[in-house]
């Protein structure tokens, strides 16, 4: 029987439950309690801690699929919509306030090539070894960064998504968390927050540590514990560890496509690869600071030489092995983003059969997955919970 075949929730939200259910790794497995409830699909995170479901919809920058990614506007309408995690992406301002961006490079979500008294700050650097020419973060101060709009990232893939062109502007994380803890009281329950600490190295170089600067804030909104509603993420695996000796709040590591380096291993000469890290010896290792990995797509099930899905990797038995929960990305609806045997049609913006390919990443095992439509994922996982 290949793995993909195991696809019992009960098995799935248990390991669920055994990792996020303790303030650490390696704890005693869930109790019969914790098994029950995963059987209807919750895991705990502990007896007075909040509840989250499993198989989990992570709003991937929101509902980035129906309204410009990062903004107020996205964040409430994947909440809205039900999604169980809301995740931003935090890059610094030139004063050093945490701002919800994908990229420092503001080019392509702001108006701000439209700013005439900003023209002189377009410029060309290198982020993480990629040259870039742009208008970035770091360059603005919070103020000066208030007075852009947001716009929609792809507006030839998501063209109904221009319609918000311009109606919010760049949120600072502490706006965020302003937001969460309103809408949490309104709903009687935590806000689950996903939150992703941008090039930390390069910003470290510039004297614009991330770490530091979230930290102060979870501290100051009571998200700074093992049990509080949120995860912390990043592709720099030391980003992960320096928070973990800052806050309790849980850490996971993000991994990029097979045989590809984490710039900060680059930057340190560590020769080790994600093929390393998903390894049972490096997925161990980070077990030892972090309580889950968010790798891409393709490393829980590769495609083939035509784009179609092949076999799942391993990935998700041995993840779960190191008590690991694994919550990978990205699912969009869109043909484009689809794997070939999931795509209807020849029009790359229309959606294809994106509940058919959600149930190929449920049946890894997986605890989790990030989508720009939580809407489709919902009703997705709904089905696969009741089979």
């Amino acid at each position: 029987m290949t793995q993909g075949a195991h696809h019992t929730p009960g098995r799935r939200t248990v390991l669920g439950a055994a990792v996020l259910g303790s303030a650490a790794v390696g704890l005693p497995v869930a109790t019969q309690a914790t098994a029950q409830a995963a059987e209807r699909g919750t895991a705990d995170r502990g007896p007075a801690g909040p509840r989250l479901p499993v198989p989990t919809i992570v709003g991937h920058r929101g509902a980035s699929g129906y309204r410009p990614e990062h903004t107020l506007g996205s964040y409430q309408l994947a909440l809205d919509m039900g999604a169980h995690v809301i995740e931003q992406d935090l890059v610094p301002t030139k004063d050093g306030h945490l701002v919800c961006r994908h990229e420092n490079d503001i080019t392509a979500t702001t108006d701000v090539a439209d700013h005439p008294e900003f023209a002189g700050r377009r410029t060309t650097k290198s982020v993480d070894g990629v040259s870039l020419t742009g208008w970035f973060t770091e360059d603005f101060t919070l103020a000066e960064l208030k007075t852009l709009r947001a716009k929609e990232r792809i507006p030839g893939t998501r063209r109904h998504n221009t319609l918000y062109d311009g109606r919010w502007t760049v949120p600072t994380f502490e706006e965020v968390l302003r937001w969460a803890d309103e809408q949490g009281r309104r709903r009687g329950r935590p806000v689950w927050l996903y939150t992703e600490t941008k090039h930390p190295t390069y910003f470290r170089s510039l004297g614009l540590g991330l770490e530091e600067r979230l930290a102060k804030l979870l501290r100051r909104h009571g998200r700074d514990r093992a049990d509080s509603a949120i995860f912390l993420q990043s592709f720099e695996p030391s980003s992960i560890q320096r928070l973990a000796k800052l806050v309790d709040s849980p850490g996971v590591v993000l991994l990029d496509a097979a045989g590809t380096r984490p710039w900060d291993f680059k930057v340190a000469g560590d020769p080790r690869t994600v093929d390393d890290l998903v390894a049972p010896a490096g997925l161990k290792w980070i077990a030892s600071y972090a309580r889950g990995i968010g790798p891409t797509l393709d490393l829980v099930i590769p495609k083939d030489g035509t784009g179609k899905l092949g076999e799942p990797t391993p990935l998700v038995r041995d993840a779960h092995a190191a008590r690991l929960v694994v919550h990978p990305y990205t699912l969009r609806n869109e043909n484009a983003f689809l794997p070939a045997d999931f795509r209807r049609g020849t029009d790359p913006a229309a959606f294809g059969d994106a509940f058919g390919a959600l149930t190929a990443y449920f049946e890894t095992g997986i605890d989790g997955i990030f989508t720009d439509h939580p809407d489709t994922a919902l009703l997705a996982r709904a089905d696969f919970v009741s089979r």
